[in-house]
């Protein structure tokens, strides 16, 4: 896959994939994956939000999305963008509101093309955390947890690290 970044994160690298002026993913590399300087403008904005917010997880994105997916998806990626940082939602709650269910919700957080910037990681399950990226237990488990303790959703010996 071609990326327009790769960027360096306190639990991994980030691939970045920008087309014409619009941001159309991010993909969790392994961390051993060398990272990439931008190759275009938008690249590297993108890249300088993501670092201001491992700085500041307040700090707003503002960089064009594109996210393709169906209507479905699409009001669920919705719903997280309005999550604010430091704060979950379940999946349950997330489908009561859109009228679904929780497991549609949760195919929906693990098909989103742009995590962190749409937070997903901020949608949990009623009795722990829930899957992510469409796992349920490991190294992305493990992002998940960093990303919410980075946030304040969490405590997390993790959120030291990086």
């Amino acid at each position: 896959m071609d990326y327009q970044a790769k960027l360096k994160m306190p639990f991994g690298v980030l691939g970045i994939r920008c087309t014409g002026n619009v941001l159309t993913g991010i993909n969790f590399l392994p961390t051993g994956e060398k990272p990439q300087r931008a190759t275009s403008a938008l690249a590297q904005t993108v890249c300088e939000q993501l670092l201001r917010y491992m700085e500041n997880p307040d700090e707003q994105f503002s960089v064009p999305l594109e996210l393709n997916g169906t209507p479905h998806q699409k009001k669920v990626w919705q719903a997280m963008l309005a999550i604010p940082r430091g704060q979950t939602r379940s999946y349950g709650e997330i489908a009561a509101e859109l009228k679904s269910c929780a497991q549609a919700v949760g195919q929906a957080c693990g098909a989103n093309p742009i995590p962190v910037i749409v937070p997903c990681h901020r949608v949990v399950g009623k009795g722990g955390l829930g899957g992510f990226a469409r796992h349920t237990s490991g190294a992305h488990l493990d992002i998940k947890h960093w990303l919410l303790a980075h946030e304040h959703a969490i405590p997390s010996p993790l959120a030291g690290e990086g």
